[in-house]
């Protein structure tokens, strides 16, 4: 071949397609290490009859994906801790929450015959809180936020890097509801309702 003619075979090579490079099969493992932050929406509801903001935060994380049938998969989604300050309008920082938020999930991975694999998932999402601290105006008293039980909606898309590995960009919203209470007393409903962003390296086994 001539040297012409075998550079552009090896320039078209290079171009064509990974087909079925992610193709999950049945009894297939992935676990997926990534960084994901927790955006809290603006407004959180009516708390001690003012407006209630959370800000947001990020935390490393952890999935464990295992393949019912071809493409169809059930997820566990960990995280360390996630931490967050809650303001009252006029008062400002009043408390400091942290939060587990374990979520398990259906999905369905679309094969597309490239390197890009698009996936959809819908699932429960467990939130407890824990460390919850008054500060600023409630500094000293016991600030208590229920766990939440709550719809979880999952998108995202893998990249194949390597003939396993993957890197994975993906958003969920989860439904997150807890009722706050100060000092015993119900003050409010504090409709978190985040969007969850975040970046993984994603294997399979």
């Amino acid at each position: 071949m001539r040297p012409l003619a075998r550079a552009a075979a090896c320039a078209a090579l290079a171009l064509l397609p990974a087909s079925g490079a992610l193709a999950q099969s049945a009894g297939d493992i992935t676990l997926g290490f990534g960084l994901h932050t927790v955006n809290p929406k603006d407004d959180i509801g009516t708390l001690a009859g003012a407006e209630a903001h959370a800000g947001d935060n990020a935390q490393p994380t952890i999935t464990f994906e295992y393949f019912l049938r071809d493409n169809l998969g059930i997820e566990l989604l960990a995280a360390t801790p996630f931490s967050h300050d809650v303001s009252l309008a006029g008062l400002g920082t009043v408390a400091k929450v942290k939060q587990l938020p374990p979520t398990v999930s259906i999905q369905y991975h679309v094969q597309t015959g490239t390197r890009a694999t698009p996936f959809l998932g819908v699932g429960l999402n467990w939130t407890t809180f824990t460390e919850d601290k008054g500060t600023g105006a409630l500094a000293g008293a016991d600030v208590d936020l229920d766990d939440s039980w709550g719809l979880a909606l999952h998108a995202g898309v893998d990249w194949q890097i390597s003939e396993r590995g993957a890197l994975r960009l993906d958003a969920r919203w989860i439904d997150i509801d807890s009722e706050v209470k100060v000092n015993g007393a119900k003050v409010g409903t504090a409709h978190v309702d985040p969007w969850v962003f975040g970046v993984a390296y994603v294997h399979r086994f």
